[in-house]
């Protein structure tokens, strides 16, 4: 048992989890595995596994605080419908819920992946990765979520995400974030089509692709 001191703590999450919920109970499937990528802290797990109950939750990240802190939150929450979370770098030719070992997916398979606030946080290589492994995963009608600050037709409106902009490639040059037509176009490529969008609080959008073939 990893001791509740383990749990972390992400302020935007409490901040965003219940306006990203909205999006993802029109847009989710009502049952299956939802894989989640680059979970954080675990908060989001707990926070939408037990609002979706006829879901199975795969919370994942690369960090090890970061998966000690999901297993901490899903035991403080008594979550029965979150799987334990799984190490997954998005980068990998081959994800850990594609080996031969995780055949009990076959069961209740991969319907959906959410990844939130990721692919700004991270190089452009793991957009190509996420993008990839959702076009290898995903089966027709599939859901991709997205969540995070985007440019638009190149460019940032607000003034806050331009500094936030600013902020993430000081702290790493192959950060930022991302333009979105850049992102739905590697999307088309793993033959993922944008299905919405959706403007959300503090200038961040949902964005949901679905597998077309």
């Amino acid at each position: 048992m990893i001791p509740q001191d383990a749990r972390q703590y992400a302020p935007a999450t409490e901040r965003n989890r219940e306006p990203i919920l909205e999006v993802l109970l029109q847009v989710l499937p009502e049952s299956g595995t939802i894989l989640e990528i680059a979970s954080g802290t675990g908060e989001h797990a707990v926070f939408f596994a037990s609002r979706l109950r006829d879901c199975l939750w795969l919370p994942t990240d690369a960090n090890s605080q970061s998966r000690a802190s999901i297993i901490a939150w899903t035991e403080h929450n008594a979550c029965d419908n979150v799987y334990p979370p799984q190490h997954l770098d998005v980068r990998e030719p081959v994800w850990v819920v594609e080996n031969s070992s995780f055949d009990w997916l076959s069961k209740k398979p991969i319907v959906a992946i959410v990844n939130i606030n990721m692919i700004h946080i991270s190089p452009w290589s793991a957009c190509l990765g996420l993008m990839a492994g959702a076009g290898r995963i995903l089966k027709t009608g599939g859901i991709l979520y997205l969540y995070g600050p985007f440019k638009q037709s190149g460019k940032l409106e607000a003034a806050s995400n331009t500094a936030f902009d600013e902020y993430l490639r000081a702290e790493n040059p192959e950060w930022g974030v991302r333009n979105l037509d850049d992102v739905v176009a590697v999307a088309s490529a793993q033959n993922l089509t944008l299905k919405q969008i959706y403007q959300m609080p503090a200038n961040n959008l949902s964005v949901v692709f679905q597998r077309s073939t």
